[in-house]
Formats: structure tokens, sequence, C-alpha cells
């Protein structure tokens, strides 16, 4: 696989690729924070060039690096935060690191315990690419005093924990929206490629939300995707691949499997009725479907998170 295309589904096989530590990076809920001065303790390291497919936060109260995503590059500097999303090229190199905490998500744990209609209210998540900000001392504490709270709760034995991770998120979220994005729109910023990256993107979590809601019965066509942007069905595959490093079809079957995953923990909804409000006219086409994507099937995977 070429160093562009190495997308790594989650921070646990990143460190792996890395040779990494493992122990702070339990990934079971698709949520992770740890402090990395207890990960990268032999320093300076460079990462090989990777495609995240999760969201993360960093937030840099004492270190010194360079980080690049696409053709951009940044230093590292304390007082910083940086947000990430699923599908750009990245690397990134440490020199030192004193205090400096990191959080990934993916969208499923949004979905489940922030709010179903994330996107509706911190838009900002679906921005290609964000430039880092230096914080006033007083902006960068509060946002510290909230992280470090986090990570308690994360560290602790609460049956409600990640619940209460998700409030204290949102609260995050709505923080870093004050402190950057109070009159942003991700769909008018960034170049020609970069909007219809975002289009699609708004267009994938619209339809999606319909089919949940039942407002749809069939999930879209990748032609479907393009003839909304009014483009040729080519252009659209070779815009979405070469800016994310992940075809169309790739999106839909991901946000396929996060949508059920979310409804499969809701024990209130039938396998068959989680099959037909995502598209699927047999209940055993969407098992096959699931456990092709995750390896365990719809019924293994609601028995493992019964609780």
């Amino acid at each position: 696989m070429a160093a562009h295309n190495l997308v790594v589904k989650d921070l646990h096989e990143l460190y792996t690729i890395l040779g990494l530590p493992l122990d702070a990076v339990d990934v079971s809920s698709g949520f992770t924070i740890h402090f990395l001065q207890q990960t990268f303790t032999e320093l300076p390291f460079t990462s090989v060039p990777y495609r995240p497919d999760y969201f993360s936060f960093l937030f840099i109260r004492e270190a010194y690096g360079r980080y690049a995503i696409d053709d951009q590059c940044f230093d590292v500097k304390p007082g910083t935060v940086y947000f990430t999303n699923p599908g750009n090229y990245r690397v990134f190199e440490w020199h030192s690191i004193k205090d400096a905490c990191l959080i990934t998500f993916n969208e499923a744990y949004l979905k489940e315990n922030v709010h179903q209609d994330v996107y509706r209210d911190f838009s900002f998540l679906l921005t290609e690419t964000v430039l880092p900000r230096v914080l006033s001392e007083q902006q960068f504490e509060m946002l510290r005093q909230l992280y470090q709270q986090i990570h308690t709760e994360y560290l602790g034995q609460s049956p409600y924990r990640n619940k209460i991770i998700g409030s204290l998120m949102v609260v995050l979220l709505l923080k870093i929206k004050e402190y950057f994005f109070q009159d942003y729109n991700p769909i008018y910023e960034g170049n020609r490629s970069s909007q219809i990256v975002k289009t699609f993107r708004r267009d994938l979590e619209q339809h999606f939300r319909d089919l949940v809601a039942g407002k749809a019965e069939m999930p879209l066509r990748v032609q479907d995707y393009a003839d909304m942007q009014s483009l040729h069905v080519n252009y659209l595959s070779s815009v979405i691949s070469s800016k994310t490093g992940r075809s169309i079809s790739a999106w839909i079957a991901d946000k396929t499997v996060a949508e059920a995953r979310v409804m499969l923990r809701k024990p209130g909804i039938s396998i068959k009725e989680i099959a037909g409000r995502l598209g699927f006219l047999e209940a055993s086409h969407f098992s096959n479907y699931f456990k092709k994507h995750t390896s365990v099937s719809p019924a293994e995977y609601r028995k493992q998170h019964a609780s």
C-alpha cells in the first residue's frame, strides 16, 4: 500500500504500526484520551504518513514539533489546539513533549454519546482542514480543566462512563466552537475540490439521517451523489479518492456500519427494522453486509454491547 494511502481505523492500529505502547489506547468504545508524554518517551520521533479514519483533538500545553496535513505544515508550540477529521493525509514529528493531551473518537461514538444529529450544532466537524489555533492562557485553561475531567472519567469505573464523557464532550465541543468557529460554515471554505468533498459529506450525512428517520427508502448510489452536485460520476469519484484516500463506496459503507452500530445498541429496535431503515430489503442481506465490514454479525454485536 502506498504511504499516502495508509488508512488507519483507530489510534490502536496507528500505534501498533508505529511501534508505540498501547496501554493508554483502549478503543473498544470508539473513544480514547491520553497524555502524549507518557507514550512518546524517546524523542525526536517522526511518524509514517497515514490517513486516520477518526476525529482528533490535540491540546498542546507544553510541547514542540511539526505537523503536516495534506500540503500544509504547521509548527507545534505551547497553547495550541489542533482539530483533524477522518481522511486527510498527515504526518507528525515530536521534538519535545512535557504536557500534551490527545483525544480521538469515531462517528458512532459521537452519535451514541453526544447527539444523533451532532453535525447540526457542530458543523465544523465536517470541515477538511482546520488551521491550528493558539489560545489565550484563560481559554486554554478552560479547555485543560475539561479534558482533565474527561480523562479522569475515562480511567474510572462508572457504569455511566461513556454517557458522562459524552456530556463533557458536548461542553468541550461548544467551547471549541466558541473559540474557533462562531461564524464558520464548512461548505464555503477552501478550494473547489475541498468544497466538493464537504458537500459530498454533507449530502451523505443528510441522506443517512433521512434513511434512519424513515424519510428515504433506498440508499443513494455514487451516481446520485454526483447528480446532486451536477458533476460527472468519474470526476466526483476522482476528487473524493484523491482528497480523502478513500472511495465513495468506502465512505457509504462506513456510514452504513456507523449508523447500524448506533441502532444496534438500542434494544427497542429489531435487527429487521434496522435493516429496513438502512435500505436493505432483507435482514439477511444486512447481516451479511454488517459481518463483512465488522467481522461480527449484528446479533453478536448487540450481545457484546448489551450493557
